[in-house]
């Protein structure tokens, strides 16, 4: 256990540790972020957040939205 602290107490070694903690953590955000589709769907309703003025605009955009899919 202590040659394992004393290897990482050391400054080129601790530098490749958390370059593989970061990447680890990189890759875990980019699976998050590209898989499931109900995040998807959620995040599609949340792109008109920023146009609409108040809640009856937003419902209107998500169903016109949806329509529009469903026409495809």
């Amino acid at each position: 256990m202590t040659d394992f602290l004393m290897w990482f107490t050391d400054m080129g070694n601790s530098k490749t540790l958390a370059a593989v903690l970061f990447f680890t953590v990189f890759v875990g955000i980019l699976f998050y972020v590209f898989t499931g589709k109900e995040r998807k769907e959620r995040f599609d309703q949340y792109r008109y957040i920023p146009f609409m003025d108040d809640e009856d605009d937003l419902n209107r955009a998500i169903e016109e939205d949806q329509k529009g899919k469903s026409d495809r």
